[in-house]
């Protein structure tokens, strides 16, 4: 499946933050933004929501505890059952290190694995990437066009809001 974008190029991020607002108020939707750095405010004046990932992380560190306390109550308490120290079987004091550190290893690697997923990046032997210097020195704003779109329209709000050049390309995978 093939894509086609325009790009408009900028040089600044404060002219690429107002051209991202303009651009959005003229009824244009951008498929998404390319810069070398982050930049303070860009999810805000692109519309992007806030991230669910807090939850799936509370989720993984839930089951990371379930399963570390699990595993110590059975495998101390019923599997193997031995008096250490005089404790009893199940001593939930003594499980804390090892249910904290389960909770984070779980957390984290579910974090990973989601935000992964949930990004689409996936191991390849080529990454996709609409215009190379978007990784050095600078802002690149993805629209995605089809055969409607008015190309000379698009171009001349991408230059009225501070693009030094608009540009067209084709991308099989994306």
């Amino acid at each position: 499946m093939t894509k086609r974008f325009a790009l408009g190029i900028f040089d600044d991020e404060d002219v690429l933050l107002h051209a991202v607002e303009n651009v959005r108020e003229a009824g244009v939707k951008i498929y998404e933004v390319f810069t070398p750095f982050p930049i303070h405010g860009i999810d805000d004046a692109l519309g992007i929501e806030r991230s669910r990932l807090p939850i799936a992380a509370f989720f993984f560190g839930l089951t990371g505890l379930a399963f570390a306390l699990w595993l110590q109550i059975y495998t101390l308490g019923f599997d193997w059952p031995m008096i250490i120290g005089g404790k009893p079987h199940i001593a939930l004091p003594a499980f804390i290190p090892v249910s904290f550190e389960l909770t984070v290893l779980f957390c984290c690697h579910g974090m990973v694995i989601t935000f992964y997923t949930i990004s689409k990046l996936y191991p390849r032997w080529k990454t996709p990437v609409l215009d190379v210097r978007s990784t050095d020195d600078k802002f690149v704003m993805a629209i995605e066009v089809n055969e409607s779109t008015d190309m000379t329209k698009l171009t001349q709000i991408l230059r009225e809001n501070g693009a030094s050049e608009v540009n067209q390309k084709e991308m099989s995978k994306f």
